[in-house]
């Protein structure tokens, strides 16, 4: 556990934020179902509580200010990408998620898939937020944080990925139509996928071009996003 103590104003606005989306994400969800008789929801929900409280335990306050906003130097395309990948696209899923449910456009899942999709949310989560613990300049866009001291991070997950918070971003918005039982929400999600590929490509070049010590560090870690293939 991380929680500094160093200006509790910090800590305190991250929780307020976050526990904010947690409530926006279930007025999305049941509001745009029309019932709170969606069980796969309720599983959902929390899962996504269990994974932000995790978050909020773990991450450094440092990271906690730096995520509040978006900061000075953030690359302009990353801007937009960023609410894209981040807010945008995942909202879009389930929206189109909640609609499936209420007009019944996709058959039913077995519970099999939607127990799958779970785990896959679950465990997605929880290397995002093991990629956070790790590198404490997980900015909330990509930008070369020089009034941070910005160094590369090679610990933990990154031994394995050069981006494993995306790669776990990526596994949970995947597996979220599977856990909520829906196929019309793959559509969007998938095109979050993509939105993650292309971040990871720009991103990965300006850390190479611009980041000391991050061009070595591709010798050590080859792969950005998935293990073995790119």
């Amino acid at each position: 556990m991380n929680l500094s103590v160093q200006n509790p104003k910090i800590t305190i606005m991250y929780w307020v934020k976050t526990l904010v989306s947690f409530l926006i994400i279930g007025v999305i969800l049941f509001g745009t179902a029309g019932t709170l008789k969606w069980s796969m929801a309720w599983v959902y929900l929390g899962i996504v509580l269990l994974i932000k409280i995790h978050n909020m335990l773990t991450i450094d306050q440092d990271l906690m200010e730096e995520r509040s906003n978006v900061q000075e130097g953030s690359k302009k395309w990353d801007i937009y990408l960023a609410a894209f990948v981040a807010v945008w696209g995942p909202i879009i899923t389930m929206i189109v998620a909640a609609l499936d449910i209420r007009f019944g456009w996709s058959r039913t899942m077995p519970l099999i898939i939607n127990s799958v999709g779970a785990m896959c949310v679950l465990l997605g989560g929880l290397i995002v937020n093991r990629a956070m613990a790790a590198n404490s300049f997980f900015s909330s866009t990509v930008r070369i944080q020089s009034d941070r001291s910005h160094q590369v991070a090679t610990q933990g997950p990154y031994k394995f990925v050069r981006h494993p918070g995306y790669l776990g971003a990526i596994l949970s918005i995947i597996m979220t139509p599977l856990v909520l039982g829906t196929l019309a929400a793959l559509l969007p999600a998938v095109l979050v996928l993509i939105g993650y590929i292309i971040r990871t490509a720009l991103e990965d070049r300006v850390l190479q071009e611009e980041l000391e010590g991050y061009s070595d560090f591709t010798q050590q870690t080859k792969y950005r996003l998935f293990p073995g293939i790119w």
